[in-house]
């Protein structure tokens, strides 16, 4: 039997070339697609799968790409994901993460593929009326970024009923960690993850790390969030995947880890990992940061039989130390 390929747009960021590796370990052929402004195209070279340099803005390159290969689905990560400069530049995310995934989607119909697998996020959300957030929780985004999302969530069910465009869309927490083995892991210019912030500052490479507000209504006045393991993350995505293929119905699913650490808990945990000092300045609250954001995955543990075996922020924060090591010393 053929090897199914799966084409994965932003294969060579961080969640998505995480999902590459998933997808090659259980027999997929994949394709990556990237126009490498956040992507690393070292990254795709290391796991071995083949690299398309473009954007999902081009219908052109699409049209040619769905005509010379045969995929069988596709899983989107390609979108800019930085909240604050989605604020302050709001065009570049409506154009890329909202009519970028519109032209995909109409070339995906074009061509007859109906299998979508979606990167959302619980930005969608907005500030959470209460927690863990389910599913069903009402979305009301209050940056752009959450936006674009929710717009594209809006799309692929306008999609299924007009087109039969069937997709599994994941509305993910935190994602953090790096690949158990070492080989890949997270690296954004700019960084603004905080566990990444916090290792930067133990390897020397920042000055301090910055806390924003501590007098939050949480146990020790930090904001509490709920970290998941990228591997935990991209094996959820092919789970999805499965599904998708098997049963030809679209579902919705949040993934996290159903609990939450405050900044000051990820900072102690990080000092011991490393055994580093890491300075700490105090700063003022960031308008839009919500006391607590935690995750219910109730739903994708039952339907997609998903068990995170990585949910220790112990060993989250042990991989992510042993691949940043790696990547800048």
């Amino acid at each position: 039997m053929q090897k199914q390929t799966i084409l994965v747009t932003g294969g060579s960021g961080y969640i998505g070339s995480h999902t590459v590796k998933a997808l090659q370990q259980v027999g997929y052929k994949v394709l990556i697609l990237d126009n490498l402004v956040y992507g690393h195209k070292d990254i795709a070279e290391t796991l071995g799968a083949e690299l398309i340099v473009g954007d999902t803005n081009d219908r052109t390159l699409l049209d040619q790409l769905f005509s010379d290969r045969p995929i069988n689905a596709v899983m989107h990560f390609a979108a800019y994901a930085y909240v604050g400069e989605s604020v302050t530049q709001p065009d570049k995310y409506y154009r890329n993460n909202v009519v970028g995934t519109l032209t995909l989607l109409e070339a995906m119909v074009a061509a007859n593929i109906k299998t979508f697998v979606f990167s959302s996020t619980c930005a969608s959300y907005g500030v959470p009326q209460q927690t863990p957030i389910t599913e069903d929780h009402p979305q009301a985004p209050i940056n752009p970024y959450g936006a674009t999302k929710l717009m594209v969530e809006r799309i692929l069910q306008d999609f299924d009923v007009a087109y039969g465009l069937k997709s599994v869309i994941f509305r993910y927490f935190n994602a953090a960690g790096a690949d158990p083995d070492g080989v890949i892991g997270e690296d954004h210019n700019p960084e603004t993850h905080l566990i990444p912030l916090i290792l930067l500052t133990a390897l020397g490479k920042r000055d301090a790390i910055t806390i924003y507000g501590s007098d939050y209504p949480t146990s020790d006045g930090t904001c509490l969030r709920d970290y998941i393991h990228v591997t935990d993350l991209a094996e959820a995505h092919v789970l999805g995947l499965g599904y998708l293929l098997n049963n030809k119905k679209s579902e919705i699913f949040n993934l996290g880890n159903g609990n939450g650490f405050s900044v000051k808990e990820v900072i102690d945990t990080a000092k011991q990992i490393t055994g580093k000092p890491i300075n700490v300045v105090m700063g003022d609250r960031r308008a839009g940061d919500p006391p607590a954001l935690v995750g219910s995955s109730e739903k994708a543990r039952k339907v997609l039989n998903w068990q995170p075996k990585y949910a220790d922020l112990k060993l989250i924060l042990q991989h992510a130390w042993q691949w940043h090591q790696k990547r800048h010393t």
